[in-house]
């Protein structure tokens, strides 16, 4: 388990209803947002969406802040997709995840080595590594205009 040593932020969220139909809101009222149970036609997003963003937006700050120390130039269309499943395991529900990272341009090697890097830095990679299934795929292009593709777990 890692401790602390200095809390950064705290992020505050109020929560009712859960995913029935519920709502959630920060304590400082920047985001607001109604819940609805994935998969049905409730008006709201759910909390496996409010995941995928925000370890989506994280790793990509992760693979920026491995990228500076080493002087290694970014593609401006660097992104990075998060999809997170919601399932049934040994008769409970859990989570698992695929990080698809986009580095359009960049030599395989060295896109590999920077989300390689990057999961071990990545807050929401950390505290999610041996406890669900992880997936990270790196998609360049290539001279040739071909998409490829490279896994890891």
């Amino acid at each position: 388990m890692t401790k602390l040593e200095k809390v950064l932020y705290t992020a505050k969220a109020h929560t009712t209803g859960g995913r029935d139909d519920g709502a959630s809101r920060t304590d400082d009222g920047t985001l607001q947002v109604t819940l609805s149970r994935p998969g049905t036609s409730g008006n709201g997003t759910n909390p496996e969406q409010l995941f995928a963003a925000g370890w989506s937006a994280c790793f990509l700050s992760a693979i920026k802040l491995i990228a500076g120390k080493k002087k290694i130039a970014l593609p401006a269309e660097v992104a990075v997709d998060a999809e997170v499943d919601l399932g049934t395991t040994h008769g409970g529900v859990g989570l698992a995840a695929r990080l698809n990272v986009s580095l359009p341009g960049m030599e395989q090697k060295s896109a590999q080595s920077l989300v390689e890097a990057a999961s071990h830095v990545c807050p929401y990679s950390l505290a999610t590594s041996g406890n669900i299934e992880v997936k990270y795929s790196v998609t360049i292009s290539e001279p040739v205009g071909r998409i490829s593709e490279t896994q890891h777990a």
